[in-house]
C-alpha cells in the first residue's frame, strides 16, 4: 500500500518528533511547548489554516483536498499531555522533567498524527477537508471538552471525528475496535465522616467514626454486588482514607475517603451515585455519626458509533489485514466528549510487549508508528475519496 510505503520512509523522521516530545512531557493544560512544535510542524507542512488557544492549549489545523465537491469535513484527534509521574525506563530519550513522563504514549499519537497530516499535506488525494485536533489535558483535565465548549465543531463544520489510542501486550500495528459503550464514565468521590472524638480507652464515650468508615467501606461494594444489574458494568474503588487522629491511643473525630465509580450507562451512573450517596449516609447515622457526601461526575462513557465504527474497522483491516473485537475498558477517556457532538469511532492500535500505561516504565513502541499514520489517513482518503 503507497500509503505504509510512505510512512515506512518518514519512520525516523516521525520517530524522532515522538522522542523529543517524550523527553519533554507536559501536563494537563500546560502543553506550551508541545502546541508550539505542532503548530510549528504544522506550518512547516503547508496547512491551509492553523489555529492555536482551542481549548486553552489545543491546535487545530486544517488540510483541503484537491477538490471539495462533497463538502465533507473530517476531524482526527491525538492528545498531547503526559502524566505526574517519574520515569523509570533508563531511556537515552528520558524525560527531562522530574515527576512528569508521557506514561500513556500521548507523545506518540501526536507524533502518528503530525506525521499523518505531513502526508495528507503533501498528497491531498482526497475530496473534502480533514481538521487534525492535537488536545491538551486528557489526564483528567477534559481538555476535549474546553476545545468543544469552545465551538471548535461548529467553526469548522466537522461531521465526523475519529481518535486512537495504544494499547499495550497485543501485537504492533494490530488494531481492535468495538461498537457502543467502549470507555467507562469516570466519577469521583469524597465522603467526609463525622463521629466524636476520643481517649482510645474509653470508646464508650465516643463515636467511632473508623469504625463508621470501615462500614462504609463494605457496603459500599455492595451497589455492585446487590444493587446493579449482574449484567451491568459498575466499579466503585475507594482509594484513601485519612483520619484526623495520628496518635495510638486516639478515637478520631473525622475520617475523610476518596474514591472513584466507572460505569458504562447513564441509567447504571445515575443509580451509583443515588445509591453511594444513601449508603454513606444511612450507615453514619446507624452509629451515630453523619456523612458529608461530595459527587464529582467526570468525564461521560465513551460511545462508539455504529457506522463510523464498522468503517473505522474496514480501514484497519485494510492497513494490518485484521481487526480484532476490543473488550470494554473501565478506564476513562476524554473523547467521549467529541463523540457526543459528532458520530465517529476510536480505534485501539497494538503497543507491543510494554508496560502498562500509567507505569513508570511504559514506553511507546516506535515500531507501532507506520501503521497508525496509515489508519489516520486512509480515514481520509477512504471517507473522503478523490473526485
Amino acid at each position: 500500500m503507497p500509503v505504509k510505503n510512505r510512512f515506512a520512509e518518514l519512520l525516523p523522521e516521525i520517530t524522532a518528533w515522538r522522542r523529543d516530545l517524550h523527553e519533554n512531557p507536559e501536563i494537563l493544560f500546560e502543553t506550551h511547548r508541545t502546541s508550539a512544535m505542532v503548530a510549528d510542524k504544522l506550518k512547516e507542512f503547508g496547512c491551509d489554516e492553523i489555529v492555536t488557544g482551542i481549548g486553552r492549549t489545543g491546535v487545530v489545523g486544517v488540510i483541503k483536498g484537491k477538490t471539495d465537491s462533497s463538502g465533507k469535513v473530517i476531524g482526527l484527534r491525538a492528545d498531547m499531555d503526559a502524566l505526574p509521574i517519574h520515569e523509570q525506563t533508563g531511556l537515552e530519550y528520558k524525560s527531562k522533567t522530574d515527576g512528569a513522563m508521557h506514561a500513556c504514549g500521548h507523545d506518540g499519537h501526536t507524533a502518528m498524527l503530525l506525521g499523518a497530516a505531513k502526508y495528507l499535506a503533501e498528497t491531498r488525494n482526497f475530496d473534502g477537508t480533514v481538521v487534525v485536533i492535537f488536545q491538551p489535558a486528557e489526564e483528567g483535565g477534559g481538555g476535549g471538552r474546553e476545545m468543544c465548549e469552545d465551538g471548535m465543531m461548529d467553526r469548522w463544520n466537522i461531521q465526523e471525528v475519529y481518535g486512537m489510542h495504544n494499547w499495550p501486550g497485543h501485537e504492533v500495528g494490530s488494531f481492535a475496535i468495538r461498537p457502543g459503550a467502549f470507555f467507562a464514565a469516570t466519577d469521583q468521590f469524597d465522603i467526609t465522616i463525622e463521629g466524636l472524638g476520643g481517649h482510645a480507652a474509653k470508646p464508650h464515650q465516643t463515636v467511632d467514626s473508623v469504625v463508621v468508615a470501615a462500614h462504609v467501606v463494605t457496603a459500599l461494594q455492595t451497589i455492585a454486588s446487590r444493587n446493579a444489574d449482574p449484567v451491568d458494568q459498575v466499579v466503585v474503588s475507594v482509594t484513601s482514607i485519612e483520619s484526623s487522629s495520628k496518635a495510638f491511643n486516639v478515637i478520631a473525630q473525622r475520617v475523610h475517603l476518596k474514591g472513584t465509580v466507572r460505569t458504562m450507562s447513564k441509567e447504571m451512573r445515575d443509580q451509583a451515585e443515588t445509591r453511594l450517596k444513601a449508603i454513606c449516609e444511612g450507615t453514619a447515622a446507624t452509629f451515630g455519626a453523619t456523612a458529608e457526601v461530595t459527587y464529582y461526575r467526570g468525564y461521560p462513557c465513551m460511545v462508539n458509533h455504529e457506522e463510523q465504527t464498522e468503517f473505522a474497522a474496514d480501514v484497519a483491516k485494510s492497513v494490518s489485514g485484521d481487526c480484532e473485537d476490543a473488550p470494554l475498558v473501565m478506564g476513562g477517556e476524554d473523547f467521549a466528549f467529541m463523540l457526543e457532538e459528532r458520530p465517529g469511532a476510536y480505534i485501539l492500535v497494538g503497543n507491543g510487549d510494554s508496560a502498562d500505561v500509567h507505569n513508570p516504565h511504559y514506553n511507546f513502541n516506535d515500531d507501532a508508528i507506520p501503521a497508525g499514520c496509515s489508519w489516520w489517513a486512509e480515514i481520509v482518503e477512504k471517507r473522503m475519496p478523490a473526485a
